[in-house]
């Protein structure tokens, strides 16, 4: 994507461009997996010194909050971030803690019983095991018996 599409994608959701704005998501929208907050930190501050720890989570935040980019929680470990491009699902590893996109399909919305007077946003789907290189690994069992990653 060019730096003209990101500059409107950044001013559709709402948001003023910023260089430091622009290098976060402009590393989201090339990065192909689901990095860290430190690890877009890391990436963009490496082209932009200026961008500091707090800006980057700053604009994290803020891209997330437009509805730009998707946090991706992932249980016990550093949420993971993806750009918002093509709607997709995730799979998420109970061991390695990767998260790989799948493919979209529709999911049906909740009842608006079960919502009760809650307001619908937003829902996509979360798919949690083992992916392919961890379910072809041995499972550790400790002195206890229990299965261990």
């Amino acid at each position: 994507m060019d730096a003209e599409a990101i500059k409107r994608c950044l001013e559709d959701g709402g948001l003023r461009y910023t260089p430091q704005r622009y290098c976060v998501m402009a590393f989201l929208m090339e990065h192909a997996g689901h990095p860290t907050a430190a690890e877009i930190f890391e990436a963009v501050n490496r082209l932009d010194p200026r961008c500091s720890r707090a800006t980057t989570y700053n604009n994290l935040r803020d891209l997330v909050q437009a509805g730009l980019v998707r946090e991706v929680a992932v249980e016990g470990r550093a949420a993971r971030f993806d750009a918002k491009g093509v709607r997709h699902h995730h799979f998420i590893c109970d061991r390695c803690g990767n998260v790989e996109d799948m493919d979209w399909y529709d999911v049906p919305k909740p009842a608006s019983a079960s919502l009760g007077k809650r307001i619908l946003r937003e829902y996509e789907l979360i798919v949690r095991g083992l992916c392919t290189q961890c379910a072809s690994q041995p499972i550790n069992r400790d002195v206890r018996g229990s299965v261990g990653a």
